[in-house]
């Protein structure tokens, strides 16, 4: 039985059951965000334990990616639709019986195909949580609070999955998959007691065919990006699955405008303000993966850090985002989520062109710290704004849509970042485990991450160019004209 009374404020001061809402559903987001960067380090345990080739040990990793970036846009107009407290509860389900899974196979197929279903629990996740907040904390300084205290759960759990993977690697790469167990069990209890059913459209038929051309599209898509590296980008393959992909999602766009119930409403995509923050999301989330990549081998190959120093190695990032995304809420209140976001993606161009001047004798505090600390400051400046951005002026009944639509931004602009990067690395002869080697493919590689986020930064200032005109008042009339006149 679901909760009864609907939760709604616009006051920014909350009781026990609204607090209780919003710290459920961010666990569950930052639980999703923390599973996808905790494998990371654990990957060469398992491929000694299963003995995974490195194509296959890749789709541990790529497996979770696949589902999560390509059902996102289904999941989220799925919680607009079904109902977003049904849709949330499922999906941790999921997410919990998978992570079980995870832990106890013994074959390298079910770690993968865990990982595929993990993902697609969490695509179903993400955009119901969000829409969960976004209807319960109307617009405005309670719902930009509300959005920032998410969003620490959101970019907290992807840094401290680096670090949670580096101490139970140490145990058993099994308890990588284990541990978010329990924690999605505690999610699902509290969620089942605290969040109230939401009021649905029941009247809104199904749009089937979009459903089925825009996931299958969504998802050949996602494939095509993360095979591309170990294939060829220009191998029959890849090329077919590019055409393919991009043929289901023409015939998606066509079906959606003449479906009567369209799983995807096209106009959403005029808002100006949630068009930027998704095209922006995907440049500032893509150059980050890529930029962690390279951080990664170049702590382990060139400095010869263990697993552990080198998740370690990023929690200054962590703690900036901890501390500081709880409190930039009053920041975005006054100035405006499109200056925020701007003052972010500097911080992380910043971040990798400074990291351009490492070498194989580079200390951590002088070389690797004050990029770590922008990295931080921008999370915590730009990754709450997204959030806010892409949901302001659209209504309830499309919050999962938004929802949906930003992390599915942000989804694909990750896996394509890391495809980039990796192909960037690979022709510049970073595949070479030698560090004079690596060093030589990394510098390339550096400059096309910061080159993709001065593109995102190019897109963050057109928005506050908008805004400035917005805030322009209308010209006076001269007074010279006036005395013409009269």
């Amino acid at each position: 039985m679901s909760p009864t009374g609907p939760l709604s404020t616009t006051s920014t001061h909350w009781d026990a059951r609204l607090w209780g809402v919003l710290l459920t559903v961010s666990t569950v987001i930052g639980l999703d965000a923390l599973d996808v960067s905790m494998v990371g380090v654990a990957l060469p345990s398992i491929r000694a334990d299963l003995g995974l080739s490195t194509s296959a040990l890749q789709w541990v990793v790529s497996g979770y990616v696949l589902g999560y970036g390509g059902l996102l846009l289904l999941g989220g107009r799925a919680a607009d639709l079904l109902g977003r407290r049904r849709v949330f509860l499922v999906a941790v389900t999921v997410f919990a019986l998978a992570s079980l899974l995870g832990g106890l196979v013994d074959s390298g197929t079910l770690l993968i195909a865990s990982r595929f279903i993990k993902g697609l629990a969490a695509a179903f996740t993400a955009p119901a949580a969000l829409s969960i907040i976004t209807t319960t904390f109307k617009e405005g300084p309670a719902r930009n609070r509300a959005i920032s205290i998410f969003a620490v759960f959101g970019a907290s759990g992807y840094s401290a999955g680096l670090v949670f993977s580096g101490l139970l690697t140490q145990v058993g790469w099994r308890w990588t998959f284990l541990l978010p167990v329990p924690i999605a069990l505690a999610a699902l209890a509290f969620g089942y007691r605290l969040i109230p059913a939401y009021q649905r459209d029941r009247g809104r038929g199904y749009d089937l065919p979009g459903a089925v051309t825009g996931a299958l599209g969504a998802l050949l898509l996602v494939f095509a990006v993360v095979e591309a590296p170990q294939i060829g980008w220009g191998s029959p393959r890849t090329l077919i699955s590019f055409v393919v992909a991009a043929a289901l999602l023409v015939g998606f766009v066509f079906i959606e405008k003449r479906s009567p119930h369209p799983l995807l409403r096209l106009g959403i995509l005029r808002s100006g303000p949630l068009a930027r923050a998704n095209l922006g999301g995907a440049l500032f989330f893509g150059p980050y993966i890529g930029f962690q990549f390279v951080v990664m081998l170049y702590l382990q190959s060139v400095l010869h850090w263990s697993a552990l120093q080198t998740a370690l190695g990023f929690l200054p990032a962590a703690l900036i985002v901890a501390i500081g995304s709880p409190r930039i809420e009053p920041l975005i209140d006054r100035i405006g989520t499109p200056r925020t976001i701007l003052a972010g993606v500097v911080a992380h161009v910043l971040a990798y062109l400074l990291f351009l001047r490492v070498d194989e004798h580079s200390g951590y505090a002088g070389s690797v710290l004050p990029s770590m600390i922008l990295l931080g400051i921008g999370f915590t400046l730009a990754f709450s704004s997204l959030n806010i951005q892409a949901t302001t002026g659209i209504s309830d009944e499309e919050q999962g849509l938004a929802g949906g639509l930003l992390n599915t931004s942000l989804q694909v602009g990750g896996a394509i970042g890391l495809a980039i990067t990796t192909a960037v690395l690979t022709a510049n002869g970073g595949e070479d485990a030698s560090a004079a080697a690596l060093l030589t493919g990394l510098r390339p590689t550096l400059i096309v991450v910061a080159a993709l986020a001065t593109i995102g930064l190019l897109i963050a200032l057109s928005g506050v160019i908008r805004l400035r005109r917005q805030e322009e008042p209308e010209p006076a009339v001269a007074a010279s004209s006036v005395d013409e006149m009269v």
